[in-house]
């Protein structure tokens, strides 16, 4: 059982990591388009994308220390 709970940590701190790299070009994408153009028109969109790059990281992050929590509680447990 703790073996499920490993494999799926580990997928989850890929999540993580995929999550937070999408957020972070979204943010160059958007500070580039603004630097270009001078105007924010088009940067609400790569924006939006970065908020939306950024929950999910938060959301994986919470998930994963939820199962570090449950492998805390079967490994006292046996």
């Amino acid at each position: 059982m703790t073996t499920f709970f490993v494999i799926v940590l580990a997928i989850l701190c890929i999540l993580v990591v995929v999550s937070l790299i999408r957020g972070i070009v979204a943010f160059m994408q958007s500070t580039k388009i603004d630097l270009e153009t001078g105007e924010s028109q088009d940067a609400t969109e790569m924006q939006l994308k970065q908020n939306k790059a950024m929950f999910a990281r938060i959301k994986y992050q919470a998930l994963a220390i939820v199962v570090v929590a449950i492998i805390l509680g079967i490994s006292r447990a046996a």
